[in-house]
């Protein structure tokens, strides 16, 4: 027999009591039953980024479905460890509750902050306040950036804390002589045919430059890689559907004649 759909008048309620019958073993989905933190932790991050991409697309309609999908991530996880008498979805609110109040002393408290950057010192140092609580001994600027964010936003990270101290570049201008410096040694290296290590080593620095150079420019790297994504994934779709006009596969044609409908498809404005 079917279970019984869920009615409740709050919609999040609702959301609660359809993930909890799904993970029912009594009539629930096999796959959801199936699943633990850590084979639904990439799916939420896939998720988050797929919020960040209808954002970039302007695509509202679309932006509230994967808000919904994200959400959906956070009842999941945290139905699994309700089962496992860990903690509610309840206390994930209740945590977040209190943590924003805690951390913007500014608008809940006698602290003052009138800009953004003011806003942000405090956030910081409350957040450096709660590790101390914790008996957290790491009393470097760069604790606290997780090793579980994906590399390039854990660069940006760890250079926003190095700028936080100071150690920054004053503007744009010196991040691309670096970036020129950095270059010329991946050549080297390259030239030398010293072996994976060592031009592994050097065009690591070369992206962390780069990301440097993006958070200079006060451009976000994710956002730009994204739009790079998509410039070459149109580009190249047009390259194939051009060969195709002509009676031909991209396959088929020299590097010369791919490289000629590239420049094609930027004549067209892709």
């Amino acid at each position: 027999m079917p279970a019984e759909i869920p009615t409740h008048a709050d919609p999040v309620e609702r959301l609660r009591a359809i993930m909890a019958q799904l993970r029912n073993p009594d009539g629930g989905c096999p796959w959801d039953l199936k699943q633990n933190f850590r084979t639904i932790a990439p799916c939420t991050i896939e998720e988050a980024y797929e919020v960040a991409d209808a954002i970039d697309r302007g695509d509202f309609d679309e932006l509230r479905d994967e808000l919904g999908d994200l959400l959906l991530q956070v009842v999941f996880h945290a139905r699994m460890a309700e089962e496992e008498g860990r903690f509610a979805f309840a206390d994930v609110a209740e945590a977040i509750c209190d943590k924003l109040i805690r951390r913007h002393p500014h608008v809940y408290a006698e602290a003052s902050a009138d800009e953004a950057d003011a806003a942000l010192a405090q956030w910081e140092a409350q957040k450096r306040a709660e590790r101390a609580a914790k008996g957290e001994t790491d009393t470097s600027a760069l604790a606290g950036v997780t090793r579980g964010l994906p590399e390039w936003a854990r660069a940006l990270k760890l250079q926003k804390k190095g700028a936080s101290v100071g150690f920054d570049w004053p503007d744009a201008a010196p991040v691309i002589a670096k970036l020129h410096e950095e270059l010329e040694e991946v050549r080297a290296e390259l030239a030398k045919g010293r072996g994976h290590e060592a031009l592994e080593d050097e065009i690591g620095d070369v992206l962390f430059v780069a990301l440097n150079l993006a958070r200079k420019a006060k451009v976000d790297a994710g956002s730009a890689l994204r739009r790079a994504n998509l410039k070459y994934e149109r580009r190249f779709r047009r390259m194939e559907t051009l060969a195709a006009e002509r009676g031909t596969t991209l396959e088929a044609l020299g590097l010369a004649e791919q490289e000629a409908l590239w420049d094609a498809t930027k004549a067209e404005g892709l």
